[in-house]
């Protein structure tokens, strides 16, 4: 956005400053060798080139980049704690919650302004990439493709609908507005910003776009269509129909993560999430991390992988929720003030260390974790002091294989089961629990839990009392005793776990605003960077810790 503003400021300078040198004859020979946007945006092989580049560029982005707000949502999620200050960890870790800071100059201003700046550039990119296949069209006549057959410009064209519907979504999810950015948005032009809300609904037309232009007939005339070549996805050839699934898979995500409250979780469109949930991913997906080829997970993994450092470990106010020996509700009934993480999560649950002791918990999750381990309880030797309710024994180990190989190899971007949590929610609200409880069920008996039970109704506890249920959360009114949890909470519990750090952009953030888990003064969203008000010559405020946009008490009392 910041970029359209600064080329419509400079157009006519830089034209006059042209044309001066053009006839003292200064410019007849061209530059082949500084950028030439015009030049790219004029060929078959420069238009593919750019729209093929935009996930990567999503990538980057989300998942990639250290120092975004990726890192902050694990913070402010509770799904991480760290009193370190790299990438604002400390700061979002804290109770109470502090403000989300957009003055000139502040300690997040680049963490909090990158994935702003680098989405909506995606959508710029990529919308003139159809533009440029569109005027490619026209030059080409009488023939009938752009890029070098029907197949290929379908799946080019699609390709772009699908980054820029998946940028607008990003951009909808993080912050309180974006400017909206389609192909039918003019090159030079310098859009307004719209809500949240307004921005999701350009998400998911862009994405319906994608599916109606690889649906149609052109997508299997010609050579080099489907499926995408391994490049544009890191290791992935998928094909139309796989294409298809992960376009409604992420319509789905989309529609339900955009909400900020509780109010608006309720409101969404249920039925839809359900039919793009059904109609989405069969299998996890799965993306080839490849550090020198520019798909990196550094955000997610790496920060749950650099525990010697204090860069972070569990929080025991989400993760102690799987204890049943009783350590949980002594922790609960314990004012914040004077908790102590230091407890053993003694657990059914197997993707926790099991083990009476430390020791044994140890010993039962050496490195590389255990087939079904996604936890492991670490050497006493590595420990970091932190505040007594932040403290906890547990670090994220499931993907230290990638770690300990340099950042290379398989992550699992979307889990299969992240989808089938976000299924089971719709049939929660829609009162079928018959329905959520078979998909739910089908997690927890991978995990070594058992059935939830019959469920009457959406306050029904799960089975198991206090002693082996799981998850046990604490209670009103007074939050300081913790008992089983209902069907949500058993949803929620299996959705945390196989999204736990393993997740591309904010899943624990944006499902705990829209259930109502964030801890008090939590923001809701980021504001708009400082640095696109400014361009934009509007004022820039801050967010959360008691100012807009702030989260109330949250349901476990935080």
């Amino acid at each position: 956005m910041r970029i359209s503003l600064y080329r419509a400021i400079w157009t006519v300078p830089v034209a006059l400053v042209l044309t001066g040198c053009w006839n003292k004859g200064l410019l007849d020979v061209p530059n082949v060798n500084n950028p030439d946007v015009a030049r790219t945006y004029s060929s078959a092989a420069g238009v593919e080139g750019v729209i093929a580049s935009t996930f990567q560029q999503i990538w980057a982005t989300e998942i990639g980049c250290m120092g975004c707000i990726q890192t902050q949502a694990h913070n402010l999620a509770m799904e991480n704690y760290s009193e370190l200050n790299n990438f604002t960890m400390n700061v979002r870790s804290l109770l109470p919650r502090a403000p989300i800071v957009n003055s000139r100059g502040n300690s997040a201003a680049s963490d909090n302004y990158n994935p702003y700046l680098n989405q909506s550039k995606v959508t710029r990119n990529a919308a003139n990439g159809i533009q440029a296949m569109d005027r490619l069209l026209i030059a080409n006549a009488p023939v009938t493709n752009a890029l070098g057959s029907p197949a290929q410009d379908v799946r080019a064209r699609s390709f772009a609908y699908f980054t820029i519907g998946w940028a607008l979504g990003g951009l909808a999810l993080a912050y309180d507005s974006a400017g909206i950015v389609t192909p039918a948005t003019f090159n030079g032009s310098f859009p307004p910003l719209s809500g949240y809300q307004d921005v999701a609904k350009a998400a998911l037309a862009m994405l319906d776009s994608a599916i109606l232009v690889a649906n149609s007939p052109n997508a299997t005339v010609g050579a080099n269509g489907f499926p995408l070549p391994t490049t544009w996805i890191s290791g992935l050839a998928i094909t139309q129909a796989q294409f298809i699934q992960l376009v409604r898979t992420q319509k789905a995500r989309i529609r339900a993560g955009i909400a900020r409250t509780p109010a608006e979780r309720a409101a969404v469109d249920w039925a839809a999430v359900i039919a793009d949930a059904q109609a989405g991913i069969t299998a996890d997906f799965v993306v080839t991390l490849s550090v020198a080829a520019g798909w990196s997970g550094a955000s997610t993994y790496d920060v749950a992988q650099v525990y010697s450092l204090g860069w972070g470990s569990m929080d025991n106010m989400i993760l102690g929720m799987a204890d049943t020996s009783g350590a949980f509700a002594n922790f609960i009934g314990t004012p914040i003030s004077s908790r102590n993480g230091a407890f053993l999560i003694r657990s059914p649950d197997q993707r926790l260390p099991q083990g009476a002791t430390r020791a044994a918990q140890l010993a039962d999750t050496p490195l590389p974790l255990p087939k079904g381990r996604y936890f492991q309880n670490r050497d006493p030797g590595s420990d970091t002091p932190v505040a007594g309710y932040g403290f906890s024994f547990y670090d994220h180990r499931r993907y230290y294989a990638i770690r300990s190989n340099n950042g290379n190899g398989p992550w699992t971007a979307i889990n299969k089961i992240e989808i089938d949590m976000l299924q089971a929610e719709g049939y929660i609200r829609q009162g079928n629990f018959a329905a959520a409880k078979t998909l739910i069920d089908a997690s927890r008996a991978r995990n070594g839990l058992p059935s939830i039970g019959n469920i009457a109704s959406v306050s029904t506890p799960i089975q198991g009392g206090a002693n082996s249920c799981v998850p046990q959360v604490p209670q009103p009114p007074g939050f300081n005793t913790v008992g089983c949890g209902n069907i949500m909470e058993a949803m929620k519990w299996e959705k945390r776990m196989e999204t736990v750090m393993s997740c591309m952009y904010l899943c624990w953030f944006t499902d705990s605003r829209g259930w109502g888990d964030l801890a008090q003064n939590t923001a809701l969203n980021w504001p708009v960077p400082y640095q696109e008000m400014d361009a934009r010559l509007q004022p820039f405020y801050s967010l959360g810790g008691g100012a807009p946009a702030s989260a109330p008490i949250g349901t476990y009392g935080y």
